[in-house]
């Protein structure tokens, strides 16, 4: 299930001008710094990065800060599943635990990040 178009808007001013929003999902750390911690993120994947979103410590959908921004080249999977936490995805020095449902989500962008792993356009000129 996607994320609200109003989330996704709250994302904007964060982005680079003209990114193109491809993929928003929501994530919760586990570890920051190598010490535990409980940070709420939202990761936003464009055309050309992926951004890392810092949000409001009481609102998980509110974006405060830009905490990474990353080539789109960056690979998000695999996806763990962590026998107590459920699925998590560890990229730019985050350990990020995720909701099921943006599994999909996430497998999908890998398979697109740089056009790296899709077959050519048997039908270019359609």
């Amino acid at each position: 299930m996607p994320v609200p178009s109003k989330v996704r808007e709250s994302c904007r001013p964060f982005l680079a001008e003209g990114d193109v929003v491809q993929y928003v999902f929501p994530g919760t750390s586990l570890i920051l710094g190598g010490m535990a911690a409980q940070h709420s993120f939202l990761v936003v994947v464009t055309d050309r990065h992926v951004t890392v979103l810092a949000c409001s410590r009481f609102r998980r959908s509110r974006p405060k800060s830009v905490w990474e921004q990353l080539p789109r080249t960056t690979e998000l999977g695999p996806v763990d599943v962590h026998p107590s936490l459920g699925p998590t995805v560890s990229f730019g020095g985050l350990v990020l635990e995720i909701d099921e449902e943006f599994v999909p989500a996430i497998r999908a962008a890998d398979l697109e990040r740089g056009g790296v792993g899709l077959p050519d356009d048997p039908l270019p000129g359609l």
